[in-house]
C-alpha cells in the first residue's frame, strides 16, 4: 500500500496543472491541503525565473536568469542552467510548511504539496532533512513531483522514486487529460492509509 504520490515527466508536461487540479478536488471534498507549488515567472512573453508559492499564496523568488552586471561580490551562487537559485528566499517560504505537516492532528486527512524535489530545491540541505522527515512521518500524504531521470542521478529524487511508500505517475501529453482521477482514487487510498 502506498502512502504518498509523486509525478513524473519532462518539463512543461503539466505535472504543476495536474498537482494543482488535485488539489481543488480535495479541498472541495474537505481534505485539509498544505504545501507550495513551482511556478514559472514571465516578463514580456520570456521565461525569467521560478517562484515558489504556498497553497495559501504566499510567494517567494525562487531563481531568476542571472543579471551580469550584478555579478556576485564574493558571495556563492547556486547556479541550475542560466538561473541564479534565491536559497534564503526558497527557504523562507518553504520551511515553515515542514514543520506545520507534523503538528496536524492525528484524526485529520491532509495532503501536503511538494512541487517538486529538483535540482535549485536540492541546494538546500534543510530541504532535503525536511522532505526525508515527512516521507516517513506518517501524519500526512504527500503529493509531489520529481523530474525524470535525466544526467547525473539527484540522490533524494532517485530516494523518492524507488521509496517503498510512493506511488510514481509519469505524465506524458497522451495522458496529462485522462490521469487526474487515479491520481485522486490513490490519493484516497493513501488518506486511508494514514487516517
Amino acid at each position: 500500500m502506498f502512502r504518498h504520490v509523486f509525478l513524473t515527466g519532462p518539463p512543461g508536461v503539466g505535472k504543476t496543472t495536474l498537482v494543482q487540479k488535485a488539489c481543488e478536488a480535495l479541498a472541495s471534498s474537505g481534505v485539509g491541503v498544505e504545501g507550495f507549488y513551482t511556478e514559472e515567472v514571465r516578463e514580456g512573453g520570456r521565461r525569467v525565473g521560478f517562484d515558489v508559492v504556498t497553497v495559501t499564496g504566499e510567494r517567494g523568488q525562487l531563481s531568476r536568469i542571472r543579471d551580469v552586471s550584478a555579478a556576485p561580490h564574493g558571495r556563492r551562487e547556486h547556479m541550475v542552467g542560466q538561473y541564479v537559485v534565491d536559497l534564503s528566499s526558497f527557504e523562507h517560504v518553504a520551511l515553515p510548511l515542514f514543520r506545520n505537516v507534523g503538528s496536524a492532528d492525528s484524526g485529520s486527512r491532509k495532503v501536503f504539496i511538494i512541487d517538486e524535489i529538483g535540482k535549485m530545491e536540492l541546494f538546500s540541505q534543510s530541504f532535503i532533512r525536511a522532505v526525508r522527515q515527512t516521507l516517513e512521518s506518517s501524519s500526512c500524504t504527500i503529493l509531489g513531483t520529481i523530474p525524470v531521470p535525466k544526467g547525473k542521478p539527484l540522490g533524494l529524487v532517485e530516494e523518492v522514486r524507488s521509496h517503498r511508500d510512493v506511488k510514481v505517475f509519469t505524465v506524458s501529453k497522451e495522458n496529462r487529460n485522462t490521469l487526474l482521477p487515479e491520481i485522486l482514487s490513490t490519493l484516497e487510498t493513501c488518506l486511508k492509509q494514514t487516517a
